[in-house]
């Protein structure tokens, strides 16, 4: 009978040609009995090779099953390798594309297989897995009853690197569900802990990431701008696929301040040639629209790069909040000549629905944008001119502090004679 190591070299040769073939072979070495440390070292790399072939395949089921049918094998091999096993194979799940509930399964079965074995590091680790993972899922409340025990317990023992990511996921589940008070309290917290360790820079990426986008959320679009270029930079250095997401960030920034131009020159640079590609495209369309003030021209680029622009929460609120401004400035540069128009010719010159100018007006005319009525049974827009400025009260204010003055300095001169 061939040995651990013969069959694991045989194994590795058909892997590309064979895959399938590949998995029965790593399953055989991982069914033979022996326990001296060439044969222990060969059933760990097998493990390894497995869960990568398992996983190239999409066999995402297969893989959460190799976790569990090697535990009596982690009584033979010390913890830490354990640990580095089961992490391992949690990651190689996540690589599986639509794997997220699977893996969220995995991760709560593993925690409860942890706790049994008093393996509390790895639960730890394990446990911050879970929480980001409920948060990709949208359950924040979940994830947030995952992640309070879960810093106690992390807290006691002062591990600073697993609390840096706890607060990390908490910053961001509170930003998911709009509290950002609480969010940058988590953010506070995570920069605390990491100033107390070396932080490696794809942590320093995700720290400056977070920040970014807070200060964007509270229409910090400068110092937002500057996190998400470190961010880029970072993550450009590692050459991590979260540089493309850094990028269209700070491209956001300069086209909410008003900085379409900028867009261009940013993307013109040796580095985000690197990364061009819809993503990066879809935010050029939205600046030259900008540019432009062309409404319909940025309701077709929002259609057409639909994917890109809508999947992601925070360039889709502030994109509807960009239309939402241009749309007025449109509609106060219309209707600034008239003091009577008709709506559908309002409607007609900004090539937008009659009901969507109507409802628009109206809520324009409620934020006091412009001073007139709408009379929906003519279907007009009347146009006032703006009332005049009462200066009564400026200059009764003028006159008290003019009066103060004169008191103060009879004042003065009072007590010199005095």
């Amino acid at each position: 009978m061939p040995s651990c190591e013969d069959l694991f070299n045989e194994a590795v040769e058909i892997a590309d040609s064979n895959p399938d073939k590949a998995i029965q072979i790593y399953q055989q070495i991982l069914d033979t009995e022996g326990d001296s440390q060439e044969e222990l070292k060969t059933k760990e790399q097998a493990i390894y090779n497995l869960g990568k072939e398992q996983a190239k395949l999409g066999k995402g089921e297969e893989l959460g099953e190799l976790l569990k049918t090697i535990r009596p094998f982690f009584q033979t091999i010390p913890k830490a390798k354990t640990e580095k096993i089961v992490w391992t194979l949690i990651g190689m799940v996540a690589e599986i594309p639509n794997s997220l509930d699977l893996q969220i399964d995995l991760c709560k079965e593993s925690i409860a297989w942890a706790k049994a074995e008093k393996r509390t590091f790895l639960r730890h680790k394990i446990e911050s897995k879970l929480a980001e993972l409920l948060l990709q899922a949208k359950k924040y409340l979940e994830s947030l009853e995952v992640i309070e025990p879960l810093l106690r317990e992390v807290k006691r023992l002062d591990d600073k690197q697993l609390l840096v990511d706890i607060h990390l996921v908490e910053s961001k589940v509170q930003h998911s569900l709009h509290n950002l008070p609480k969010a940058r309290t988590s953010l506070t917290a995570a920069r605390t802990a990491a100033n107390a360790i070396y932080c490696p820079p794809l942590l320093q990426g995700r720290i400056d990431m977070q920040s970014g986008t807070l200060h964007t959320e509270e229409k910090d679009y400068k110092t937002g701008y500057s996190y998400f270029y470190e961010a880029f930079e970072g993550y450009n250095s590692l050459d991590n696929p979260a540089a493309v997401q850094a990028l269209k960030y700070m491209l956001l920034c300069k086209i909410m301040t008003n900085n379409p131009d900028d867009v261009h020159s940013i993307l013109s640079g040796k580095l985000a040639l690197k990364y061009a590609g819809p993503e990066v495209e879809a935010m050029r369309a939205v600046a030259d629209a900008h540019k432009e003030r062309s409404l319909a021209t940025f309701q077709s680029h929002l259609s057409t790069y639909s994917d890109e622009l809508e999947s992601d929460p925070l360039v889709h609120n502030h994109l509807n909040e960009l239309y939402d401004t241009m749309l007025q400035q449109n509609l106060c540069r219309i209707i600034e000549p008239f003091s009577s128009v008709e709506i559908s010719h309002i409607a007609e010159l900004i090539k937008l629905e009659r009901d969507v100018v109507e409802k628009k007006l109206s809520q324009m005319i409620l934020d006091a944008k412009f001073n007139g009525i709408l009379d929906q049974g003519n279907g007009h827009l009347i146009l006032f001119p703006d009332p005049p400025q009462e200066k009564t009260y400026a200059t009764a204010l003028e006159t008290i502090e003019g009066l103060g003055n004169v008191v103060d300095t009879l004042y003065q001169r009072a007590q010199k004679l005095n």
